[in-house]
């Protein structure tokens, strides 16, 4: 999935605390709210017979000089190309995850996109709400598993609504231990935890297979007009939306 960059209307994206608040934005907590810390390339032959005498005649010697030069032309050698990488191939599930299944589970940031990547992936299970903190995510995947409905691939956009630590993650993974492939999306978010979370993330997507990140905070700062007021959310299946949506299709696709 080329992500074009394109300002996108504020339109029904409502700063978090400021008037009603729509029910597909969460509401940014201003004090950090910490989770339970449940929620990781040719001689010629000689004729036969004998050769007829011939007159010998006096011819003097001619003296030829060559004003030929050898000319070196230069060999470039051939360019290396690399072929892209394919897709990282998906490693059966374990039991409590439904094979060819896709399950996301995320905030209010997720509601602004969530009809974009209903497009993108066809079937995808969203579970989606508005101020969904970390540990609350991870007991509703816990509960999917449990039930036989979590999708062997599994996307988690949580972070958003305050700090997670390296302990949330390595719990957050227990749960998911098992997925054929798992997608964190960073964050963006006008928040004093927004740089230690996604620090969080990388370490702990790099300590287990099977586990990349879509990286949202990179692709966010590079465009900042997609964005309303409160710095978060995004125009609701707006450009930015969009643009969100396709990275996480496209990081699930290619692992």
């Amino acid at each position: 999935m080329t992500l074009v960059a394109a300002a996108a209307g504020a339109a029904g994206i409502v700063a978090a605390g400021c008037g009603a608040t729509p029910s597909r934005h969460l509401e940014v907590h201003q004090t950090p709210v910490h989770s339970t810390g449940r929620s990781t390339v040719a001689g010629t032959t000689p004729s036969a017979g004998t050769p007829e005498p011939t007159t010998a005649t006096t011819t003097p010697p001619t003296t030829t000089t060559s004003t030929t030069k050898a000319t070196s032309v230069p060999t470039s050698a051939p360019t290396a190309t690399t072929a892209p990488a394919p897709p990282v191939a998906l490693g059966a599930p374990a039991a409590g995850f439904v094979a060819g299944h896709v399950t996301a589970v995320g905030d209010s940031v997720m509601l602004d996109y969530q009809t974009p990547l209903q497009a993108d992936i066809p079937g995808v299970d969203v579970e989606a709400a508005v101020s969904r903190q970390w540990a609350a995510g991870e007991d509703l995947l816990a509960q999917l598993k449990a039930e036989g409905d979590l999708g062997a691939e599994v996307i988690v956009a949580l972070g958003t609504n305050g700090p997670i630590t390296s302990t949330d993650f390595a719990d957050m993974m227990n749960v998911l231990s098992g997925a054929s492939r798992i997608v964190f999306v960073n964050i963006h978010v006008d928040r004093p935890w927004q740089d230690p979370n996604n620090a969080v993330l990388a370490q702990g997507a790099a300590s287990y297979p099977r586990v990349v990140i879509a990286d949202w905070a990179t692709l966010a700062a590079n465009n900042p007009g997609w964005f309303g007021p409160d710095g978060t959310h995004l125009a609701i299946d707006g450009t930015g939306a969009q643009a969100l949506a396709s990275l996480i299709t496209t990081t699930l696709s290619n692992g």
